[in-house]
């Protein structure tokens, strides 16, 4: 089935609901790609109830209402036969609506996204070409690359109006010891988190007409060369793209935020923020610096497994998947990284492929926490499971051994 017809039936779906139980992933995609649907349904009359997790069960969805998950739901294989799923992930899933762009041979890794996913949904519903900005923090939240179905949205909305591209630095943040001080996205080693050695640099590159970012760029670039690779190093100036109806514009800011706010358990949040209000706007800002520290802080602390080789522990289940990220996409790495925190009796895992490294990491953990009494899956490159944590010495020996082979 193509993706249109799949789009078609979805939306269709949505269109015969007046109440609608809406659960979102709590990152940058997921909440783009509900806050597109929830767009949607508020112009088509329907009402709704917006929730963010990190995950759900089939166990979730026990109310007579229908459900709709977004970034959610495609790895489950016993959710209700009527549930409606708009995702990107792995599809064990079978019924009937839904919407996902592997079901139609499209890489859901690298060229479409949810938050994608649920804009073709949406234009299905009614003339909703406005809400192609959203689509952005998807690309950006999920490592994903502006081709495909990616490149067609854009494409179209530069020609609407909806998003205007430029050049420019890509790190989020008010200012620009902001922006140097809670990098993650890229890691600059030795440089993230210096707040001191970042305010030194600024003052160095002042000039009369205000600092010279050439000057700026060369003092990082020269600190974080070694312990950087160079895809991470090249990601600080870029392609950036204003978003002309998102009430925060820069789309590498608005991703940041978001997926901040939803991994802070703040999700609530960054919801109202893609639905378009500027109310709390500072707050978030706060919540999104907060976690980015939080984040750095889990990397210079994060504790190698013993004997296990790529493996991490990390403190707070919060912030594993952004430091797997990090460890995976800015250190030089030969094989997938796997990072865990302990959160109660359960372990939180993600797992990610390094620039260059192929592995299918959706089924290998999918495969190894059912083994262990946990539930995993995801994308072939980016990867997530939870089990209990009297397993995890069994689960990373078994990691070790089928990523090695």
């Amino acid at each position: 089935m193509s993706l249109d017809t799949a789009a078609e039936t979805v939306a269709e779906q949505i269109r015969r609901q007046e109440f609608i139980e809406v659960f979102a992933h709590h990152d940058a995609d997921g909440i783009a790609s509900a806050s597109i649907l929830c767009h949607a349904m508020l112009r088509s009359g329907i009402r709704f109830r917006l929730r963010v997790r990190q995950e759900i069960t089939a166990k979730d969805l026990a109310g007579e209402d229908p459900y709709l998950l977004c970034d959610l739901g495609a790895g489950i294989k016993d959710l209700p036969h009527d549930a409606i799923v708009v995702d990107h992930h792995l599809p064990e899933f079978e019924g009937e609506f839904h919407a996902n762009p592997r079901l139609a041979s499209i890489d859901g890794d690298r060229e479409l996204s949810a938050a994608g996913t649920a804009y073709v949904v949406a234009q299905k519903m009614g003339d909703n070409r406005d809400l192609a900005g959203l689509v952005i923090p998807g690309i950006l939240g999920d490592g994903q690359e502006m081709t495909g179905k990616n490149l067609e949205i854009f494409n179209e909305a530069i020609t609407n109006g909806i998003i205007v591209p430029d050049r420019g630095l890509t790190l989020p943040g008010r200012d620009m010891t902001e922006r140097f001080y809670t990098a993650i996205s890229p890691y600059l080693e030795g440089v993230s988190g210096a707040e001191e050695l970042i305010s030194t640099f600024i003052n160095q590159s002042a000039g009369t007409d205000g600092i010279k970012l050439d000057t700026l760029l060369s003092q990082v670039i020269i600190t974080a060369a070694k312990d950087t690779t160079l895809a991470g190093l090249n990601a600080i100036y870029g392609d950036t793209y204003h978003l002309q109806r998102e009430v925060i514009e820069d789309a590498h800011a608005l991703t940041a935020v978001i997926d901040a706010c939803g991994k802070a358990g703040r999700g609530d949040l960054a919801a109202s923020i893609c639905l378009r209000s500027s109310h709390d706007i500072d707050r978030a800002w706060e919540i999104a610096r907060k976690h980015r520290v939080g984040v750095i802080d889990a990397i210079h602390t994060a504790h190698p497994a013993e004997g296990v080789s790529g493996v991490y522990e990390v403190k707070d289940a919060t912030l594993a998947s952004d430091v797997a990220d990090v460890f995976a996409r800015y250190r030089v790495n030969t094989r997938p990284v796997l990072v865990y925190a302990r959160d109660g009796r359960s372990c939180r895992i993600s797992a990610r492929c390094p620039a260059g490294v192929e592995h299918e990491l959706g089924p290998l953990l999918r495969t190894l926490a059912l083994a262990n009494n946990g539930n995993g899956g995801g994308h072939n490159r980016r990867a997530g499971a939870t089990i209990p944590c009297d397993q995890i010495g069994a689960f990373t020996k078994a990691w070790q051994e089928a990523v090695a082979s």
